[in-house]
Order: C-alpha cells, then structure tokens, then sequence
C-alpha cells in the first residue's frame, strides 16, 4: 500500500469511529429529554364512561401499565398488577393501565374480570405516548414507574414480575 491509501483508510476509520461515538451520544442522552410534563396533562375515555385524568395520579407513586387485550403477556400480567395495587393502595401507590386497543375488547375484557384499577382507553394514540415516555420500540406491555414528584424513576418493556414489583417498592417506599 502507498501513503496515499494508508491516508485514505485511516480517515475512513476516523470517520466511522466518529459517526458511531455521535450515535451512542445520542441514545445516550434521549432519556433525560423525554417529554414527561404532557402525559400529566392528558386525560383518556374510561371503559365505563367518564374520563381519567393523568393529574389527579400525581403526587404519589404510579406504576404506568400500557397493554392490551391481544397481548398475551399483557393479560398475564393483570392479575399481578391488581393484586400490587390492592396491597400497596393504602401505602399511596397507584396504577394506571391504559389500553392500546379498541374500546369494544377492553370492555369485554373487564367484564370478564376483577380489575380494580384505573383504565384509560389510550387506543393507537397509545402506542406514541409510550415512545415519548421511553418505548422505543412501541412494544406491549410497557411501565413507567413515576415517583412522588411525578418524574420517571424506572422504565421496563415486556412482561413484569414480582420481583420488579418489590424492587420499585423498596425504592420508593410502601
């Protein structure tokens, strides 16, 4: 190889060294500019008529559950996430689910089930709401754990477990 060639390579190399640095810098840095002060301005139609108000949630703990009828680790999931907020209700945590789904299935869903906490029908709209608020990928089901102040503290993509529950708890009280 000439000089010439050796010049040419390493500005290659430079160059996509660089373009790989800018693009970890960007992922890097999208969760601290996550618009979160919209969502609490939001309201949503309740399957059983009325609306649900995102700011009557804040001030207290909110486990934020996106779901829907047709996702099989979502419906898994409802139990669990009834039972979190049947115990930890009176501790001041609250749930929220809001639905990326039609109204008609999510009112057969609830009629067929105990589901105690609050349910917004968020329809397809939904699906962006969750990637402003750290879903990238518009996957279900999605949580974002909110602390006092109404700041995100811990965001999980997929299927919950007790063990995520307990950690939450334990990091933001009973």
């Amino acid at each position: 190889m000439n000089r010439r060639h050796l010049i040419m390579a390493g500005a290659a190399v430079a160059a996509a060294a660089a373009g790989g640095g800018l693009s970890w810098w960007e992922r890097r840095q999208a969760p601290a500019a996550l618009p979160e002060q919209p969502l609490w301005s939001l309201q949503f139609d309740a399957p059983a008529g009325g609306a649900v108000q995102v700011a009557t949630f804040r001030g207290k703990p909110l486990l934020l559950n996106f779901w829907a009828t047709w996702c099989g680790p979502c419906v898994k999931e409802m139990p669990m996430l009834d039972a979190f907020h049947r115990q930890h209700q009176a501790a001041g945590w609250q749930v929220l689910g809001l639905a990326v789904d039609g109204p008609t299935p999510v009112r057969e869903f609830l009629a067929s089930r105990q589901i105690g906490f609050p349910i917004g029908l968020a329809g397809l709209e939904g699906v962006e709401l969750s990637r402003s608020l750290g879903n990238k990928d518009g996957g279900l089901p999605f949580t974002v754990v909110f602390d006092r102040s109404g700041q995100p503290v811990t965001r999980k993509l997929g299927a919950l477990n007790e063990a995520d529950l307990a950690q939450w708890v334990a990091a933001l009280g009973p």
